[in-house]
């Protein structure tokens, strides 16, 4: 292998006086060039734009993917140009695993039923959920990822040859005024000129650079609106989901009623179900009845009116239902053809459907 000496040695020769000049102006023993008020603004915004930067990326990694080990495995594909495989998600695989634990305890069984009810919206949740992890990697993560490992690094690179230059032209300055004889001056006086010449030439690369900062700041208001609008999708979607796994839940109170009826317990709503369990804070106040339900409690008159009064909160999943309120009384009646489960409520000019099992009749 060839080595061209010369330039190693004048290589070596530069960046002894660079590192004598940058130690000698630490030191006080040196002047200083200082860059121009604009570019030294321009290079504030830049560090803080990048140091924010990567924080808010880092912190959006840890929140799309929690996992650490995930993450590693995710930054080696990417580096490896490899195309990361598709993950099953936490509530893809709770749904899994409650539809086959519905195979062995019985499908037709109340709770084989309801499980694989529950799983099959959890595995909704979970394919929302990777959608979302999805879009938001691209709209979001990729562009900030972009800027630190491209447009970061040019400028980086720009200011420490900026950095560079500028000990140069100290370094001229320096040999300028030690220079004693005229032959020396005028050496001295071409190479400051050189200098400064590569150093205002560098100064303004470096600014243009840092300008295009501004840009970057649009770019990315734009995908922070992309990654709000990617949340925005998927809670409402969530959202979706969930009243209408409440809504299948709601029609089956009487499962929870016979259930706690036959163990002694006093029968409540399922948290499921839209109300409110004895014993959570949003229960009422009062203390629970040990006695238990008695069947009778929970069976709509055949004909005619009665007054009953209300458990638990309910709120009504579409606008057939009555929403209701603990403790308040309302006229409850039943229709021919009803399902027993529900009765027709009414409160004043306010009529709808309401579940048995959230009240007590009291005649």
């Amino acid at each position: 292998m060839d080595f061209n000496v010369k330039k190693l040695a004048s290589d070596a020769g530069v960046f002894f006086t660079r590192a004598v000049q940058f130690t000698e102006e630490k030191l006080g023993q040196a002047e200083k060039t200082e860059l121009d008020a604009h570019l030294e603004n321009l290079i504030a915004r830049g560090d803080c734009t990048k140091n924010w930067t990567e924080k808010i990326f880092r912190q959006t990694e840890v929140l799309l993917q929690p996992n650490p080990s995930a993450r590693i495995e995710e930054f080696f594909y990417e580096k490896l140009d490899r195309k990361i495989p598709t993950r099953t998600t936490n509530g893809e695989l709770l749904g899994q695993y409650m539809q086959d634990a519905a195979k062995d305890f019985g499908p037709g069984t109340p709770y084989g039923s309801t499980l694989i009810t529950v799983g099959e919206y959890q595995k909704k949740l979970g394919g929302a959920e990777r959608e979302f992890l999805q879009a938001s990697a691209v709209s979001f993560l990729t562009p900030l990822r972009n800027f630190l490992e491209g447009d970061w690094r040019t400028i980086s690179k720009e200011r420490r040859l900026l950095e560079n230059r500028r000990l140069d032209l100290d370094v001229c300055k320096a040999r300028l005024k030690k220079a004693k004889l005229a032959e020396a001056k005028a050496a001295a006086e071409q190479e400051l000129r050189v200098a400064q010449t590569e150093f205002d030439r560098q100064a303004e690369v470096t600014r243009l650079l840092l300008e295009g900062i501004s840009s970057t700041h649009v770019n990315h208001l734009r995908c922070l609106h992309e990654f709000v609008e990617a949340q925005a999708a998927y809670y409402a979607q969530c959202h979706k989901h969930m009243q209408e796994l409440q809504k299948e839940l709601s029609r089956f109170p009487n499962a929870f009623a016979v259930s706690a009826s036959t163990s002694g317990i006093s029968a409540g709503p399922s948290p499921l179900s839209g109300g409110s369990a004895p014993g959570c804070p949003a229960a009422s106040s009062g203390p629970l009845d040990p006695a238990p339900l008695k069947i009778e409690e929970v069976k709509p008159p055949a004909t005619g009116t009665r007054k009953a009064k209300v458990l638990y909160d309910y709120d009504a999943a579409d606008t057939s239902e009555l929403s209701l309120l603990a403790d308040e009384l309302i006229t409850v009646y039943t229709v021919p053809g009803m399902d027993p489960d529900w009765l027709i409520g009414e409160r004043g000019n306010q009529k709808g459907k309401v579940p048995v099992t959230y009240l007590e009749l009291l005649s």
